[in-house]
């Protein structure tokens, strides 16, 4: 199995935001030295989630800090950047790290409207916004010169300089839930990242990937290619007993919710509504903690002494996880700690599944 480290932690205050985001470079740094083999990075604005806001740029530190850990996003919110922009960010980024980015790809959060509203947007139209961005990403990694009219941009590069270090240009991958989202991006070829999947679900959705990669008519190096880094994200948390990590992570899950519900109900305008469908226990603000808090242990958390953890993780190994995402943070967890449960699941969990 391949591991991967993931972080989405929260700054307290604005007086704590320099110190969170030399905890969290010091974080991915370590993970690198445990080693992970890939570090992931989230993309929230203005309420002290993901406190460095902007990803690219702190991976570019990151980037000249660590030397063979790839680095990935998990996921750019597609429609806050200008796909021209963003394309040469991203390609000046895998020549700085030597071709280490890898690009998760999104059209947006669906609860926070207060980010598009701070970029002076709504997400009515991400999708179709999304849609441009990557169809002109891909094309600027490819093409010169490049003309290309759209809904919202209309551009022409005579060339994209510096060229991307990997071609045709960093590894695209998208966020999935639904049935037919495995299917589909298993028929393009695309690598995928998703959350919170039971167990019981997880054979059932990997199967229907390898369907469409079947339906696609990829060869077999590019099939195992993408059954290899098709990644399930967890948290993960180590102590030393069982009820103490199962205590202690219901308490920093729980602050992590009311402070999710709180900016939600503050800062989203009175006229958005999530849908339906993206709602679950978890993210549902008619549902109490202590249905939604239990919920996110059960279908989104390994946690318990190192034993517990290795027995949690061969769970997902035969089901067919080979590359499992690691949240280690969560909320405002303090450094030591998150230290601390890393250290113990690079040293006594991963060498167990290393070969």
């Amino acid at each position: 199995m391949r591991f991967g480290w993931l972080t989405l932690q929260l700054s307290p205050s604005p007086a704590e935001d320099g110190a969170r985001i030399d905890n969290i470079l010091e974080q991915a740094i370590y993970a690198e030295t445990l080693g992970f083999t890939d570090v992931w990075l989230t993309e929230h604005y203005f309420t002290g989630e993901s406190v460095y806001s902007d990803a690219l740029m702190f991976a570019t530190a990151l980037a000249m800090r660590t030397s063979r850990i790839r680095i990935g996003f998990a996921v750019v919110q597609t429609p806050f950047h200008h796909p021209v922009r963003l394309a040469v960010q991203l390609a000046l980024l895998d020549n700085l790290s030597k071709g280490r980015i890898d690009v998760g790809v999104g059209k947006g959060t669906v609860y926070n409207e207060y980010e598009f509203v701070g970029h002076g947007l709504r997400s009515h139209d991400s999708r179709e916004r999304m849609a441009e961005v990557v169809e002109i990403l891909e094309r600027a990694w490819r093409e010169a010169p490049l003309t290309y009219k759209g809904k919202f941009f209309d551009v022409h590069i005579p060339e994209l300089r510096p060229r991307p270090v990997q071609q045709p240009g960093p590894p695209l991958w998208r966020s999935v839930i639904s049935p037919g989202s495995f299917t589909e991006c298993g028929r393009l070829g695309v690598p995928i990242l998703t959350a919170r999947l039971p167990v019981p679900r997880i054979k059932e959705r990997w199967a229907l990937y390898e369907k469409g990669i079947d339906e696609g008519g990829h060869d077999d190096v590019t099939r195992a290619r993408l059954l290899e880094q098709s990644a399930l994200w967890r948290n993960v948390y180590i102590a030393d007993s069982d009820a103490q990590a199962e205590d202690e992570l219901m308490g920093l899950l729980t602050e992590t919710r009311h402070h999710m519900m709180h900016v939600r109900e503050a800062y989203n305008p009175p006229d958005f509504v999530v849908e339906p469908s993206a709602l679950n226990p978890w993210t549902d603000p008619a549902v109490p903690d202590s249905v939604g808090v239990p919920f996110a242990l059960s279908t989104g958390s390994l946690y318990g002494t190192p034993k517990r953890v290795r027995e949690q993780v061969a769970e997902l190994r035969d089901v067919g996880v080979r590359h499992l995402l690691c949240q280690t943070g969560f909320g405002a967890m303090d450094h030591d700690r998150n230290i601390a449960s890393m250290r113990r699941f690079g040293e006594e969990v991963m060498p167990v599944f290393a070969a």
